[in-house]
């Protein structure tokens, strides 16, 4: 005998996004170090900054550079993000790391998963105690799939973008 459906739930089921429905599970090979905690998340809105540039045999968007803002929880402003990569607090506070490993988003046209190690601190606020960042529930940002050429060689695209970045210290 089939079980009887619930037509509400399914109903509410619907209004919920996809992306949300499919549980974004981050992928293991993007875990922290053993040691280290969670003691920050920060959501940023911004843009992936590419350039056109000439490769061996073509030319290509490269990314220069992220600029966004960064947002606490309660949805106010804490600092920005860009070149680096670099994250800088309102406090005066800074890391600046480097990728370890990445995987795809599941979301399609989206930038990818990224674990980041911390590589350079400035400043005694909160960042200073910093040691591994996630950037995890990617929106945007990938680079233009055309218009680049020895026309607009050097030209810059921006390509908007959402991220979460969890921040990490030793425990």
């Amino acid at each position: 005998m089939p079980l009887p459906i619930n037509v509400s739930f399914l109903a509410f089921l619907a209004t919920l996004p996809l992306s949300l429905l499919l549980a974004q599970q981050t992928p293991s090979t993007l875990d922290p170090p053993a040691g280290e905690r969670l003691f920050l998340t920060l959501h940023a809105k911004g843009d992936q900054v590419y350039i056109c540039k000439e490769g061996v045999t073509e030319f290509a968007w490269a990314l220069k550079n992220p600029d966004a803002q960064l947002f606490d929880q309660d949805n106010k402003p804490f600092g920005k993000h860009f070149a680096g990569p670099a994250w800088e607090a309102n406090d005066g506070s800074r890391v600046d790391a480097k990728p370890v490993n990445q995987a795809p988003s599941p979301e399609p046209d989206s930038i990818a998963w990224l674990l980041l190690k911390v590589v350079s601190h400035e400043g005694n606020g909160i960042l200073a105690q910093a040691t591994s960042i996630q950037r995890i529930h990617t929106k945007g940002g990938k680079a233009p799939s055309s218009g680049c050429d020895s026309v607009h060689a050097g030209q810059e695209s921006r390509a908007p973008y959402t991220a979460d970045y969890l921040f990490y210290a030793a425990k």
